[in-house]
């Protein structure tokens, strides 16, 4: 084929001496109400101290400054661009991501990603504190109201790649009894007394190995491979013995992973399996990922957290513990929905000083007629405080006999005390009330039951009420439909976590923008409007 002018890797031959006018001084291009500007502003005025500790004071310096290259992916999450390639196009082409480069050459893809890789790690959550301690001083934030909710956010892992916990303690078991089986066949072919414990598993089969090495050493035994090949009966215990002990060391390091939850993938093995719902029907999806918790106030993230856990019971206390270490204060008020509510929470927050709004998991059901007319639900027996007993459906009474004690997965230990029946073998309404043969029996925590009315009182308020007004309008759905982030870019917990955090931080510069703009700074709840 003959190569024409058209075919030339350099285009600029094939333009007809068309000028392109560029004012040299880019201020003149960009408004002077676009957030690019306060974006700028505001992270001018924070300490980078910790993300220059992240570089060598050898070698070669970085192709871009670290502050103006956290300012420019600050500014790519703020407009939901994710990937280190459409940030590098977006640096060539954006003329508000030249004016952060301030002359700089655009990085390219790969200084993108490893930057947000390995330098943030120590620097990334530092800065968002800083940012919040900023809104703080200008009195957006009054760490007053903190609203809490979680989502999980898909991990970029493969979907096939699980590990269950249930499958490797099962397969594990298997094979110790297969071991086992082995020893025995070996003890009586060789006349020796060998154990294999599942205390020293590696060790005892190590042990047994050597022996069998020494033994093939001593004999002159000459290992044979392939088709049409007679293994010896010492080669054949050498080789099942090392495919078990093989086993054994990843099933070690599964449930090295595997600690603390059910599952794992294997190419993200911070990333845990959990449901999604992922289509408009909201069907159920079964894939790695993790559970983001933040709390908001006044619309902007404060605080966040990742965590592998299923449900959202077990990371308040953590994700206030970490806020209260970073912003040095405590909020007044907490509230969150039902799947924070537990005996263990309610604790915590009482000893911690905070008021709490947390809907109680039976406040939506018990409005419904079926709930109230359910005679074997404890809400609808009367109770009597002095004498410590229930009334139930046919007037008889329910009393103490016992107490028990539950231990939750994070050790918290609650009081369960047994209530029973004193008659129900001539009960009409047996069948409504109980599946047992004999009495009917109720475990109830009275500590749990006491603070769940405590905070039944708070969120029926009008205090409360528009409390959970405002939870409701808050950010929870802005970063994953808005936003569109569904899908971490990033493997690893501790990455994600500085991806989610430059996702929050944009978002909270956009908050503040919009607020300027709309003339509505210094306003933090919603007033309740009443027909």
């Amino acid at each position: 084929m003959r190569l024409t002018k058209l075919h030339t890797k350099n285009y600029t031959e094939l333009s007809g001496g068309y000028q392109l006018v560029i004012p040299f001084n880019l201020e003149m291009v960009i408004p002077e109400d676009d957030s690019v500007r306060l974006l700028s502003h505001i992270l001018e005025g924070l300490n980078f101290s910790k993300l220059y500790q992240t570089y060598s004071s050898t070698g070669r310096k970085p192709a871009v400054e670290p502050k103006i290259l956290f300012k420019v992916i600050t500014y790519a999450y703020m407009n939901n661009i994710y990937s280190s390639r459409k940030i590098e196009t977006a640096c060539k082409r954006d003329i508000n991501f030249m004016w952060l480069l301030e002359g700089n050459p655009a990085p390219d893809h790969s200084t993108i990603a490893r930057f947000r890789k390995q330098y943030l790690d120590n620097a990334a959550e530092e800065l968002f504190y800083q940012v919040i301690e900023h809104l703080h001083q200008v009195g957006e934030i009054s760490y007053e109201n903190l609203f809490i909710d979680g989502t999980k956010i898909e991990a970029n892992a493969n979907r096939y790649t699980f590990v269950w916990k249930k499958v490797v303690t099962k397969n594990e078991e298997k094979m110790f009894l297969r071991i086992n089986s082995l020893i025995k066949d070996m003890n009586d072919a060789y006349e020796t007394d060998f154990t294999v414990t599942k205390k020293n598993i590696l060790d005892d089969l190590k042990a047994v190995l050597e022996y069998l090495e020494t033994k093939r050493q001593n004999e002159q035994i000459t290992f044979v491979h392939g088709p049409g090949k007679r293994k010896s009966k010492l080669q054949k215990f050498i080789e099942q013995l090392q495919d078990f002990f093989n086993r054994q060391q990843k099933y070690i390091t599964h449930k090295k992973y595997l600690e603390g939850r059910n599952s794992y993938s294997k190419t993200d093995t911070d990333a845990t399996f959990m449901r999604m719902k992922d289509d408009h029907m909201q069907n159920s999806q079964l894939k790695p990922a993790y559970n983001v918790q933040i709390g908001v106030e006044s619309e902007y993230v404060t605080t966040l957290g990742i965590f592998q856990d299923r449900s959202d019971t077990n990371t308040l206390i953590p994700l206030l513990n970490d806020m209260e270490t970073k912003i040095n204060t405590r909020y007044e008020n907490i509230i969150a929905d039902a799947g924070y509510e537990s005996e263990e929470n309610y604790i915590y927050l009482e000893e911690k000083g905070y008021t709490y709004y947390i809907k109680p998991q039976t406040y939506e059901q018990s409005k419904k007629r079926s709930f109230k007319n359910n005679i074997s639900k404890r809400e609808n027996m009367a109770y009597d405080s002095e004498l410590d007993q229930y009334t139930c459906h046919n007037n008889k009474k329910l009393t103490p006999v016992g107490t028990t004690y539950r231990k939750s997965v994070t050790g918290y230990r609650s009081e369960i005390t047994i209530y029973e029946c004193e008659k129900c073998s001539d009960c009409p309404y047996k069948t409504n009330c109980t599946k047992s043969v004999s009495n009917r029996k109720m475990y109830v925590s009275k500590t749990f039951i006491e603070k769940r009315q405590e905070s039944y009182k708070n969120i029926s308020s009008e205090r409360g009420i528009l409390l959970r007004m405002n939870r409701s309008i808050q950010a929870f759905g802005v970063l994953k439909t808005d936003y569109q982030f569904n899908r971490f870019l990033t493997r690893g917990k501790a990455s994600v976590k500085n991806e989610f955090i430059l996702l929050c931080l944009g978002y909270n510069i956009n908050k503040l923008h919009a607020k300027i703009q709309n003339k509505r700074v210094g306003k933090h709840l919603h007033e309740l409007i009443t027909a």
